[in-house]
């Protein structure tokens, strides 16, 4: 046994896991950054939504009737002001939006234009016990989530009478949207009221639905190939292609219990259950960056290891030392990679900034690798090396559901040749011994 090389070996170890260690912090700093800017996106995001419209939610149509109520007492009656609603026993709803792009610096939100066609039919007989008491008004009420997208050309038909939008539901527990008064005479006059409505109405990245119908029928299309399907109910069928999706949902009266989730919201302003109940879509952006990149970063210690073990394994084969310096501006294009690809990426796109980030890495790295081992070959084995390296987790950060199995298989593999081409070293031998039996 060498006891000075077995020292020798044993400090470059120690050495190159405090630079392994020491790299990190560069990576933390890039990964801080990275989320930074996305938290910057955010913000921006949340600016364009309050200059124009945010996250859309409709609920309704329903029926909304304040009464008095007589209250005998030991010498008196006194009146009472009551409420109540009632749902519709059909809902059908169809949702065309229409999306685009509006940009602030160079960040962006994803933005639609809905066209929702509703439909649907009241049975009146469940208010006529309300004739004994006196009505102060009925109203069709529908519920928006932020009244300033709803689109000049929208309208509303009652019994095939077109009628006057008002603004505002008249509900305090559902302050935004907007109504239509009722004849109290003709509302009780019949046991059926039909309704349909044109609403246009503008809102970003997602729209939500709740399925007050007895039986409610949704049907969305939109010109997104990236539809994330929402809420509490997910829709029957569904087809999507590389420019457009479509689906539809069906929902009935027992599956949703909206008339207890509405009762309670309505009239013991519990409106949890009603918020989280419902149909609907979030239009993802396939090109997050900000996420992609940090994805990438994830990986970062995975490539910083299987380079420096690179490094080392060529340090011992060749009998050429490689100074800790040397390892350390490896570490360092390494971690510039990562810089590169979110600075090019917020401009070009993550594809491009990573075509070129991946390129100027490698062709760096080769580049050096050259130099420092005098050996062009070696450099040129050792870029294609990189390349298929960074091709690899660019498969693995587009393959979302086959990341962790195609990673584990890498590092499996990459194992596998290291010990593989290390089987014969004799690390307690010297260097030049080392080169003699792994050529052997």
């Amino acid at each position: 046994m060498n006891n000075q090389n077995k020292e020798k070996i044993g400090v470059k170890f120690a050495t190159l896991i405090g630079l392994i260690v020491a790299l990190m912090i560069p990576m933390v700093m890039i990964e801080d950054l990275i989320s930074e800017r996305s938290e910057m996106q955010k913000q921006v995001q949340q600016e364009i939504a309050k200059s124009s419209s945010a996250q859309q939610r409709i609920v309704g149509p329903f029926i909304y009737v304040e009464y008095e109520r007589e209250l005998a007492r030991e010498n008196s009656v006194s009146l009472i002001k009551e409420n109540t609603f009632l749902l519709p026993d059909k809902l059908l709803i169809h949702s065309e939006l229409d999306t685009y792009e509006k940009y602030r610096s160079i960040y962006k939100a994803t933005l639609y234009h809905a066209k929702n066609a509703i439909s649907g039919v009241f049975n009146i007989s469940d208010l006529h016990t309300l004739k004994d008491h006196r009505v102060i008004s009925a109203s069709l009420v529908f519920g928006i989530s932020d009244i300033r997208g709803i689109g000049l050309d929208s309208m509303i038909k009652v019994a095939g009478e077109q009628v006057k939008i008002l603004p505002g539901t008249g509900v305090k527990r559902l302050k935004e949207g907007v109504h239509v008064p009722l004849e109290v005479t003709s509302l009780f006059a019949s046991s059926v009221l039909s309704f349909s409505a044109d609403l246009h109405l503008q809102g970003m990245e997602k729209l939500a639905i709740s399925p007050v119908g007895k039986e409610t029928r949704v049907t969305m299309n939109a010109n997104w190939p990236h539809p994330s399907f929402v809420g509490a109910y997910l829709p029957l069928t569904s087809e999507i292609n590389d420019a457009a999706f479509s689906a539809n949902w069906q929902a009935s009266y027992f599956s949703t219990n909206m008339q207890s989730t509405f009762e309670s919201c309505i009239l013991r302003s519990e409106c949890s259950d009603l918020t989280e109940r419902t149909i609907g879509v979030a239009l993802v952006d396939p090109v997050d960056h900000y996420l992609k990149s940090h994805r990438a970063v994830n990986y970062a210690l995975m490539v910083i290891l299987l380079v420096v073990a690179s490094f080392f394994l060529l340090e011992l084969i060749r009998d050429e030392p490689i100074h800790p310096v040397q390892y350390g501006f490896v570490g360092l294009a390494l971690a510039i990679f990562y810089l590169l690809l979110i600075s090019l990426s917020e401009h070009l796109g993550f594809g491009l900034a990573y075509v070129i980030s991946s390129l100027a890495a490698t062709g760096l790295l080769g580049w050096y690798v050259s130099g420092v081992l005098k050996n062009r070959v070696i450099g040129g084995y050792f870029f294609v090396g990189l390349i298929m390296l960074y091709s690899l987790l660019y498969g693995m950060l587009g393959a979302e559901d086959y990341a962790l199995l195609m990673g584990s298989l890498m590092c499996f593999i990459v194992l596998s040749l290291v010990m593989i081409l290390t089987r014969h070293i004799n690390w307690y031998g010297s260097a030049k011994s080392m080169k003699v039996v792994t050529d052997q």
